[in-house]
């Protein structure tokens, strides 16, 4: 007789704890399978702390192959589920497309980011649910105060380093807490020539910070705020977002490059693809975390509408200590339905929050005793330490050298910044050019996208003709497969890149961004060493087709042309397709006239491939290239 198969969906708190604890349940009883975007639990408490550049972001990865050594694991994200063919359908890193079969499912998919239907908000701010999104605000920081630093442009100083941070709760309240401590750590070494000192606002609409603890260590953790010289601001939110700043609910404008947008998450779409009964985005589950009706269907964590026996009628809230606890209980609960021990309902003892606010500064309540200062702060790193389930010994000694030494403020530039888009339904994984793209709207302040992306699963498209037909409040998606970025002038590509420089030795042209070949740009278009953007034709996920690697349309050399070695003719629109190689016909996505092109590629240059980082881009709205937000 074959053993069972049981294949869990997701390596979040909930998740990991179901593999791990089933791997000591079943005793290679059962075949356990781990279906996953990445190859690692993220520990996401201390993710303000990588960002501030305290650890080093594989401090808080932990390896799932490492620490589950009886557990399969299989890169990838789940794109269907057939419920009564027992199968889940998926799409590899590189596009591949496979099935798991599976006799009991376990769906522990996490969540996403939470959008509000505010005007430029998902263009224009970058959310903090991932390790990418932690690497591109910390360089993102860096080089505003850099950039700051040098300009003697009072006006642009002040924007460039002035942070502003929606949400005030636990994420929020973190990030702005660490992050005023690292940028007063940069400029105490490198003073501005303006005579300005860094900006953070927090914004809630709120009463008071961090409404879900006790108001005592509410008013902790703004005090800790103000003393860094945090603006906190109670009962404001952002009413619009621009590339220059935001519109605040009171009237008042605020100029800057950094939208970091902390207002909350939302369970992953993948549970409503499954028709059955929801509760605010969340799959209804008994207190034995499966689902009724469906004795092979099982879910916890932030996917989960958890019955809270505690307060009769309530659910469960979304937080890791919940989810980490789902997966200990769901793990008993499945093996209990193969027939080894028994099954038990979800309860929970409420032990305390605890919230690092950088330094030795903390806010805790440990088994309801409200804690602040250096023993808080004790408490709270120690409350990590035990909750990590790897890498501790790293943590330690990272937190000691960081006690003793002067941290690194450098930029990267390995997360670009339409690499995080806000409207992501897979925060975890970067984008990367000429690779299966994910859900998302046009760029941040700035920066650029590739098109022809796609949302996670096919229910999520919406009507493009429709823009109320949302899910969730979010914004209207203006497009069902790509399109260019907003608001470029002839057609161009956005402003320049993260890192605050060219790509070195690219020469003039820049890489073409993949899409499924619905439209391509003209020779002309070319010429002057832009990005053939290409719009999808849908979602690979959608048809079931593995998506592929794009080539890139970048410049080649003329064939045949001015006799003149190294140097490729011009072209001048449709009328120079004879002159040099041209994509397949198609409609342009540049409106405006050409612009003066940058230096040619030399004869003997082979064209730039996707993995080519991007080139100099030309402006042409008469402002001086800055770096996105």
């Amino acid at each position: 007789m074959s053993r069972p198969r049981i294949v869990i969906v997701g390596a979040g708190f909930a998740g990991y704890r179901t593999a791990r604890t089933l791997s000591r349940l079943t005793r290679h009883q059962a075949d356990i399978t781990l279906l996953n975007p990445t190859d690692y639990f993220l520990y996401l408490p201390l993710l303000p702390q990588v960002a501030a550049g305290i650890l080093e972001p594989r401090r808080v990865s932990v390896s799932l192959s490492g620490t589950l050594p009886h557990v399969r694991l299989v890169l990838g994200e789940a794109d269907g589920i057939d419920l009564d063919g027992h199968t889940v359908r998926y799409t590899g890193p590189e596009g591949e497309v496979g099935t798991l079969p599976f006799d009991r499912l376990v769906l522990a998919a996490g969540s996403v980011n939470k959008l509000l239907p505010i005007p430029g908000v998902a263009e224009h701010a970058h959310g903090f649910r991932g390790l990418p999104e932690a690497l591109y605000l910390r360089d993102h920081v860096t080089r505003q105060v850099e950039l700051a630093a040098a300009s003697d442009d009072r006006a642009e100083c002040a924007a460039r380093c002035t942070f502003v941070v929606v949400g005030a709760g636990y994420t929020g309240t973190e990030v702005a807490a660490h992050g005023a401590m690292y940028t007063d750590a940069q400029v105490r070494k490198h003073p501005m020539r303006t005579g300005m000192r860094p900006r953070w606002m927090l914004l809630d609409v709120a009463p008071r910070v961090m409404p879900e603890m006790d108001e005592r260590l509410s008013r902790t953790a703004e005090r800790v705020l103000r003393q860094r010289g945090v603006d906190v601001r109670m009962g404001i939110s952002v009413k619009e977002a621009t590339h220059d700043g935001v519109l605040l609910t009171d009237g008042t404008t605020v100029d800057t490059r950094t939208l970091v947008w902390c207002v909350g998450v939302r369970p992953d779409p993948l549970v409503e693809s499954l028709g059955l009964p929801m509760e605010r985005g969340r799959l209804l589950v008994d207190p034995h975390l499966q689902v009724p009706g469906r004795p092979e269907l099982f879910a916890c964590g932030d996917v989960a509408a958890v019955p809270d026996l505690n307060q009769p009628g309530q659910y469960t809230p979304m937080t890791a200590q919940h989810a980490w606890r789902h997966g200990k209980v769901c793990a008993q609960n499945v093996a209990a339905s193969l027939g080894i021990g028994e099954r038990r309902a979800y309860r929970h003892r409420d032990l305390g929050f605890v919230v690092d606010l950088g330094g030795a500064k903390a806010a805790a309540n440990p088994l309801g005793v409200p804690m602040s200062g250096p023993a808080a702060g004790a408490v709270t790193r120690g409350y990590h330490l035990a909750a990590m389930p790897g890498n501790r010994v790293r943590v330690a000694a990272d937190w000691l050298l960081d006690a003793v030494l002067p941290r690194q403020a450098v930029q990267l530039g390995l997360v670009r910044s339409w690499s995080v888009p806000l409207e992501s339904s897979s925060p975890e994984v970067a984008r990367i050019l000429g690779a299966p793209e994910r859900s998302g709207k046009d760029d941040g302040p700035g920066g650029e996208r590739p098109v022809g992306d796609q949302t996670k699963h096919p229910q999520n498209q919406q009507n493009p003709q429709n823009p109320h037909n949302q899910h969730s409040g979010e914004p209207a998606k203006e497009q069902a497969g790509g399109e260019p970025a907003k608001s470029q002038p002839g057609g161009e590509p956005a402003k320049s890149q993260p890192g605050g420089e060219p790509a070195k030795g690219q020469p003039g042209g820049e890489p073409a961004k993949g899409g499924s070949g619905a439209g391509t740009a003209d020779a002309g278009n070319q010429a002057h060493g832009e990005r053939a953007k290409r719009g999808g034709s849908g979602s690979p996920r959608a048809s079931g087709k593995p998506r592929r690697a794009v080539e890139a349309a970048g410049p080649r050399p003329a064939r045949g042309g001015s006799g003149k070695p190294g140097k490729a003719p011009r072209a001048s629109g449709a009328g120079s397709a004879g002159k040099r190689p041209t994509a397949p016909s198609g409609p342009s996505r540049s409106a405006g006239p050409p612009t003066d092109p940058g230096p040619e590629p030399p004869a003997n240059q082979p064209p730039p491939g996707p993995d080519i980082a991007p080139g100099p881009v030309r402006r042409t709205d008469g402002r001086a290239a800055e770096g996105d937000s």
